[in-house]
C-alpha cells in the first residue's frame, strides 16, 4: 500500500473527486459532535436558570452560534473527505474552542462575555483555515473554497471585534455575524449555494443530523438524572419518581417519531428550496428538543397535586409544539418515508400541537397530574396512532384471505 493511502497522509478531496466516497461519518467527527454534549447541555443549564424572557432569547441566540459552530465544520466535511495528521489537528483545536465556549456559557452575559467571543472567533477562523488548505493542496480548483475561506476570516474578525466592544453593542454585533454565517450561503447572486460543487452528501448531512438530536434528546436524560441526585432520591416522593419515569419515556418517545419520520432521510430533491427547508426546519426541531429536554427536569419538583413550574411548563409545552411542527414539514420533505407519512399524517401532528398549546394555557392553573397527562396524550398519540394504524392495515389482507 502506498504512504498516500494510509488515513493520516491522505489530503482533502471533494467527494465529488474521490472514488471512494461514502456517506459514513468519520471518528474525529463523532468526537467533535460528542463535544456538543457538554457545550449543550450547559446552555440547557442556562435556561432552567433564566426561566424569562431575556433568558430565553439568549439561550436561543446561543444555540443557533453553537448550531453553526457544529453546522459549518460537518458541511465542510460533507464536502470534503479529509482525515490526515493537519485535518486532525485543526479538529482537535476546534474542540479546545468548544471547550472555552462552553465554560463561558454560564456568566456569558457578564465577565465571561469576552472568553465565549474569542473562542468563537477561533473557531470561525479553523473553519476559514480548512477551506483555504482546501484550495492550496488542490481539492477545489474553483471559487468555492476560497469564498469561503474568505467569508470566515471575516466572520471570525467580526467575532473577535465584539469580545472587547461594549454592551450591549457587543451584542448586536456578535448577532449580526450569527445573521451573516448564515446568509453567506444564501444570498442570491453571491452565496455559495450557487456553486454547482456546493452540494454536500445528503446522505451524510442526514447521518449528523440524526446523531445530534440523539445528543439533544440524551441531554434530557442528563438533566431528569442529576435534578434527581441534586435533590436526593430518598427524599422524593412516589409521585415524584413516576413523573422522572414518564420524563425518560416522553424523551425516548420523541427520538422514536423523529427517526420514523424524517431521521437519517435525505431531501426528496437536491432544489436549492427543499435543502434550505430541510435545513432550518432541523434547527427549529433541534433547538425544541432542548427545551423539551430542560422542560421535562421539572418533573423532578413536582409530585401529583401541585401545579407544574411554570417556567418549565411554558417551554416544555412550546417545544413540543414546535416539535411536531417541525417533524411535520420534515416528513414532507424527505424520501422513502411515503408509507410513515401515510401513518404519521398531518391530523396526528395537528392533534399534538393543539393539545399541547392548550398545556400551555392551562398547565399553571391546574395539577401537574393533569397537566401532564394531557402533554402525554400530545405526545404518545405521535405513536399510539401510527401503530393503530399499521395494525389495523396489517390485518385487513388477513381477514380477507
Amino acid at each position: 500500500m502506498a504512504m498516500d493511502d494510509f488515513p493520516i497522509w491522505r489530503r482533502p478531496r471533494h467527494y465529488m473527486d474521490a472514488g471512494d466516497a461514502n456517506d459514513h461519518v468519520h471518528w474525529v467527527e463523532l468526537f467533535f459532535d460528542l463535544i456538543h454534549v457538554v457545550t449543550i447541555f450547559i446552555l440547557g443549564n442556562y435556561l432552567s436558570h433564566h426561566l424569562d424572557w431575556q433568558g430565553f432569547w439568549v439561550f436561543t441566540g446561543l444555540f443557533l452560534a453553537i448550531f453553526y459552530a457544529w453546522a459549518d465544520s460537518s458541511v465542510y466535511n460533507s464536502l470534503y473527505i479529509s482525515t490526515d495528521m493537519p485535518h486532525r489537528a485543526v479538529m482537535a483545536v476546534q474542540i479546545v474552542t468548544m471547550m472555552v465556549i462552553a465554560a463561558s456559557i454560564p456568566d456569558v452575559t457578564g465577565a465571561a462575555w469576552p472568553y465565549f467571543a474569542l473562542g468563537y472567533a477561533l473557531n470561525r477562523a479553523l473553519t476559514s483555515h480548512l477551506y483555504w488548505r482546501a484550495r492550496c493542496v488542490g481539492a477545489e480548483s474553483g471559487a468555492l473554497a476560497r469564498e469561503q475561506g474568505r467569508n470566515f476570516f471575516v466572520l471570525a474578525a467580526l467575532f473577535a471585534v465584539s469580545a472587547f466592544l461594549p454592551r450591549p453593542l457587543a451584542y448586536w454585533v456578535f448577532g449580526a455575524g450569527v445573521v451573516l454565517i448564515q446568509l453567506q450561503y444564501m444570498l442570491p447572486g453571491v452565496g455559495t449555494l450557487r456553486h454547482e460543487r456546493f452540494v454536500p452528501r445528503l446522505g451524510h448531512i442526514s447521518e449528523r443530523f440524526g446523531l445530534l438530536m440523539l445528543i439533544l434528546l440524551g441531554e434530557g436524560f442528563f438533566k431528569l438524572v442529576l435534578t434527581l441526585t441534586d435533590k436526593g432520591i430518598d427524599k422524593v416522593a412516589p409521585g415524584t419518581l413516576f413523573n422522572l419515569a414518564m420524563g425518560g419515556l416522553s424523551l425516548f418517545a420523541l427520538a422514536w417519531i423523529y427517526f420514523d419520520s424524517a431521521g437519517n432521510a435525505q431531501p426528496k430533491r437536491r432544489t436549492n428550496p427543499t435543502l434550505l427547508a430541510y435545513w432550518f426546519a432541523h434547527i427549529i426541531i433541534l433547538w425544541s428538543a432542548v427545551m423539551v429536554g430542560v422542560a421535562l427536569a421539572g418533573e423532578v419538583y413536582v409530585g401529583f397535586m401541585e401545579p407544574y413550574p411554570s417556567g418549565y411548563g411554558a417551554i416544555g409545552t412550546v417545544g413540543l409544539a414546535t416539535f411536531l411542527t417541525a417533524l411535520w414539514v420534515l416528513q414532507r420533505l424527505v424520501a422513502g418515508r411515503d408509507i410513515t407519512c401515510r401513518y404519521h399524517s398531518g391530523g396526528v401532528r395537528l392533534f399534538g400541537i393543539a393539545v399541547a398549546l392548550i398545556v400551555l394555557v392551562i398547565h399553571p392553573a391546574v395539577p401537574a397530574i393533569i397537566g401532564n397527562l394531557l402533554w402525554g396524550v400530545a405526545l404518545f398519540s405521535q405513536i399510539g396512532v401510527p401503530l393503530y394504524r399499521a395494525v389495523r392495515d396489517k390485518r385487513q389482507p388477513a381477514r380477507a384471505s
